[in-house]
């Protein structure tokens, strides 16, 4: 089952070789890299042609806008999304796509983020947060039939499932990709969240708009568009 990892990258000049280093030396058989440049005005860009990937310009601002044009080149039968600022250990690609072969079933897979440079207890509590309370709703909402749970820069998807859906929202510019998207995706099968596939991602976001501030918004845009449906 072939693999296509797409790395939506806006000025991620600092951050963007290690990410690609390590997703390169994944231990799966078949898969590419894709990288989505979001018309970046730093060194992204150059810097991830020196590596053996396919390196895209999307002019249109968003994440989503970047995903969908990583959907759209990507030849692989699972799409696994990584931030360009993710540090995947060796076997994260094996790990995600092996549920695809075990159940037809399934039409996406997640897991927790390990924001590695944040402080202990930080990491601690959202670790904890991640595989209790997130895998909780993710079982919880797809029983009542509400949607399910995404942590998008750490997932892989059925590219026929994201095709099912007619591909990403890129209405939505940042806050609630992710949301709606698993959302979408739940009408079409199973959603797991796997506590074991866990991905280090910078906290810098976090640290530069604020370490509670972001998690606030990101439930309030969740809940927003579970329960009002809202998806701009």
């Amino acid at each position: 089952m072939k693999a296509s990892i797409i790395i939506p990258a806006y000025n991620e000049e600092k951050y963007i070789e290690k990410t690609l280093e390590l997703a390169l030396k994944q231990n799966y058989p078949d898969f590419e890299i894709i990288v989505v440049d979001n018309n970046s005005t730093d060194k992204t860009n150059e810097l991830a042609r020196k590596f053996d990937v396919k390196v895209f310009l999307e002019k249109n601002k968003g994440t989503l806008w970047t995903r969908e044009r990583g959907r759209k080149e990507a030849s692989g039968e699972v799409l696994a999304f990584l931030d360009a600022d993710c540090l995947p250990d060796s076997d994260w690609l094996r790990e995600g796509v092996k549920w695809f072969e075990f159940d037809k079933n399934v039409v996406a897979v997640t897991g927790p983020y390990d924001y590695f440079d944040s402080s202990s207890w930080y990491r601690f509590f959202s670790m904890f947060l991640q595989k209790n309370i997130y895998s909780f709703f993710n079982i919880f909402l797809q029983r009542i039939h509400k949607g399910a749970v995404l942590i998008f820069g750490n997932s892989f998807i059925r590219a026929s499932s994201a095709e099912n859906i007619g591909g990403f929202n890129t209405n939505i510019t940042f806050y609630g990709d992710d949301t709606d998207t698993a959302k979408r995706l739940s009408k079409f099968g199973k959603i797991v969240f796997d506590k074991k596939l866990i991905i280090k991602s910078s906290s810098r976001r976090l640290k530069k708009e604020g370490m509670i501030k972001i998690p606030l918004l990101y439930v309030l845009t969740f809940f927003k568009i579970l329960i009002l449906g809202e998806r701009k």
